[in-house]
């Protein structure tokens, strides 16, 4: 194992919950984030017609809206999921727009940054833990995070938290680490993965994404790559791949969370990723990446409405891998084609990784479906790790065995 540093209206009207990030100043003090997200509110709402789903898209674009999910305002049509973080100064006209427009809306979080604080003294007792004491029931920061690495055989690639708010995928990296060190000997199933196969994690993609969601601003996506001709910073990490490049789903503006980049692997993080797995792509048989939120396994195409060559082994993967997570907790994860189980979206490193050779690429999206959305808390981590673990088991035990 190796430690690496326009959809469908059919698609969205199986998600029937949009929900709307509201900044509202209210006065109070917090160190955490210098109080950013004081009054924040996530609110639920239902566009029901498409007269409804325009007049939202204009106004969010009026507001200069910054998108949860979906992560482009070009996917909002009925009933889809849309989060949505509004400005404090643009947060009555949304209210009044809302109360309008008659479309209902539920409040579901009073208060944002009362949510983050409420695991900001877990985090202080952490940073004074030993590495003895280090527990994979929590959130960590990038400086608690360690390398390992050894030679390779035939293997499957793990990457997490490609889109650093996506603070799950990191701590799924974690814990499979963990659960692959100490259950070898107990676990039959880990044994034999670990006999057959190597593991290559990469626990954070986006580094100083990453970092910046912990210390800046808590709603990053991006990378943090500096652009010479706007003041907006990042690059989109998961549409920078030189497949469709900058085609639909992807934005060429550098201030649009779903920017591509100036050109295809721009970003280092993208370019260390796409060099190493060209180099060990004979011997990488799974490409597996760690997203959140939707619940949803999903495997390519991303940026076309086509069926893979292999559709029938990968199909079969991924069924049994759902079901396997669902004999946990009895949660349920859709899955399919990306294309038109979420939406379509061009340069993802899913698409590229099969593109280039390795024949099972899948994309998870996490726990859950909207309720906490990025701010799942801690208490649900191991769950979330625990039943995902069981899909990742039983795609590489799938891996070798002659497909069905």
């Amino acid at each position: 194992m190796k430690f690496l540093g326009k959809p469908r209206s059919q698609t969205a009207a199986s998600l029937p919950l949009c929900l709307i990030f509201l900044k509202i100043l209210q006065p109070g003090h917090s160190h955490l984030y210098s109080n950013r997200y004081a009054g924040d509110k996530v609110i639920r709402l239902i566009p029901s017609t498409e007269e409804e789903v325009y007049t939202l898209k204009k106004i969010c674009h009026r507001l200069k809206v910054d998108l949860w999910q979906p992560s482009s305002i070009a996917y909002v049509s009925e009933g889809t999921v849309t989060d949505v973080h509004i400005p404090h100064n643009g947060s009555r006209a949304l209210l009044a727009f809302l109360q309008e427009a008659n479309i209902p809306y539920k409040i579901l979080i009073e208060d944002l940054q009362k949510v983050l604080e409420k695991g900001s003294s877990s985090q202080a007792q952490r940073n004074r833990r030993s590495l003895s004491e280090y527990n994979y029931e929590v959130y960590h920061s990038l400086e608690d995070l360690g390398r390992r690495s050894r030679a390779y055989k035939r293997a499957v690639w793990i990457d997490c938290g490609i889109h650093a708010r996506e603070w799950i995928g990191p701590a799924f990296c974690q814990w499979f680490v963990k659960e692959a060190l100490l259950t070898y000997r107990s676990d039959p199933t880990m044994r034999k993965m670990m006999n057959h196969l190597y593991f290559y994690i990469m626990p954070v993609f986006n580094v100083d994404g990453y970092h910046f969601s912990w210390t800046n601003d808590r709603f990053w996506r991006k990378t943090r790559s500096r652009n010479s001709r706007f003041r907006c910073r990042g690059v989109d990490a998961n549409r920078n791949w030189k497949v469709k490049w900058c085609d639909e789903g992807a934005s060429m503006h550098p201030c649009d969370d779903t920017y591509c980049g100036p050109f295809p692997e721009s970003e280092p993080e993208v370019k260390a990723v796409a060099n190493f797995l060209r180099k060990h792509k004979k011997h990488i048989r799974a490409y597996l990446s760690f997203h959140a939120y939707a619940q949803m396994l999903l495997y390519p195409y991303s940026y076309k409405y086509a069926t893979i060559p292999n559709f029938s082994c990968v199909e079969s993967a991924a069924y049994k891998a759902v079901n396997a997570l669902r004999s946990a907790y009895g949660i349920r994860y859709r899955y399919g084609p990306a294309s038109s189980t979420l939406y379509v979206s061009s340069g993802s490193s899913m698409d590229w990784a099969y593109k280039n050779g390795i024949p099972y690429t899948f994309a998870f999206e996490l726990r859950d479906t909207g309720h906490f959305g990025f701010l799942l808390p801690e208490v649900l981590i191991k769950p979330t790790c625990t039943e995902t673990m069981l899909a990742v088991k039983n795609i590489a035990m799938h891996l070798l065995k002659k497909c069905p």
